[in-house]
């Protein structure tokens, strides 16, 4: 049975842990609330690209153009958006498994963009190719680094080094809930059975000012950027919310042990005062 001296420097140090964890949790809470007003505010935008992009692409059928379709390279980039701290539950490791777990994926075709430290961490000691690591623009997502980025990716599939072009971020549904996703930017995906049914519709009077390369040319770009950012934007609230729902449990966890150690202190303190008692009683019965 450990002694009092070893249960009371426990409690002490389990103690300072708790008020480490509950700070976490209130500095999470403030960064939750800012991230998921931000997130918010634009996630309307974003949302109204993608649905935007896919309706005009089903409407007008199929058209021959270098970001509708695979390149020639087989290799795959893949943007993936993680922490730069841990603490944070399942939320970087979540993300992660969704490439290294992919049925289909090989890690010799992958080219990973990292977005956070801990995703460049992990998929450097599991030996895939990290092209690229830029763990500011997680910090303080801005528009102009995400179109930077974009600008280099769509030049790598212009020029047939990559073939495809995927996403993997953490979307935000609620502060408890945030759901790893897995999404194709390009080519552009858009479903079929829609789109012939949408095309029936109204491809004759579906026109492009100018001609439909010109326009896909201007397009496209803004396409990929905006749902690049807007994942960044969901990703930093997710970020938070985990941690913080993180924190909370920590500090759940260490209340828990304390209330443990309390008990364990008070019986080997009674425990202690007995045997002092007995011995005393002892010595007095021999005296007389």
């Amino acid at each position: 049975m450990a002694s009092m001296r070893d249960i009371k420097r426990r409690k002490s140090s389990i103690q300072g842990t708790q008020q480490i964890t509950k700070a976490m949790k209130l500095v999470s809470t403030v960064k939750l609330q800012r991230a998921r007003a931000s997130a918010e505010r634009s996630k309307g935008y974003f949302t109204s690209m993608y649905e935007t992009v896919n309706n005009i692409l089903q409407r007008v059928g199929h058209i021959d153009h270098k970001y509708l379709t695979s390149g020639a390279s087989d290799r795959k980039a893949v943007i993936v958006i993680t922490a730069n701290r841990g603490l944070a539950g399942g939320y970087n490791s979540n993300v992660i498994k969704l490439v290294t777990r992919h049925p289909q994926w090989r890690k010799e075709q992958l080219d990973i963009y990292c977005l956070g430290t801990k995703g460049r961490d992990a998929f450097t000691r599991g030996g895939y190719c990290v092209k690229e690591c830029d763990p500011d623009i997680v910090e303080s997502p801005l528009y102009k680094d995400t179109a930077a980025l974009c600008d280099r990716l769509l030049a790598s599939y212009a020029e047939g080094e990559i073939g495809e072009i995927y996403l993997a971020y953490t979307a935000f549904k609620n502060t408890v809930s945030h759901i790893p996703t897995l999404l194709r930017l390009l080519p552009v995906e858009t479903s079929d059975e829609e789109g012939e049914a949408a095309g029936q519709e109204t491809a004759a009077v579906m026109n492009f000012e100018p001609e439909d390369s010109e326009a896909l040319d201007m397009l496209i770009p803004k396409y990929v950027t905006s749902l690049i950012y807007g994942a960044l934007r969901e990703s930093a609230a997710s970020e938070n919310g985990a941690r913080m729902q993180a924190m909370d449990n920590a500090t759940s966890n260490a209340e828990e042990i304390i209330s443990d150690l309390t008990l364990k202190y008070n019986r080997a303190r009674q425990g202690s005062i007995t045997q002092e008692l007995t011995e005393i009683i002892a010595g007095a019965e021999a005296l007389g």
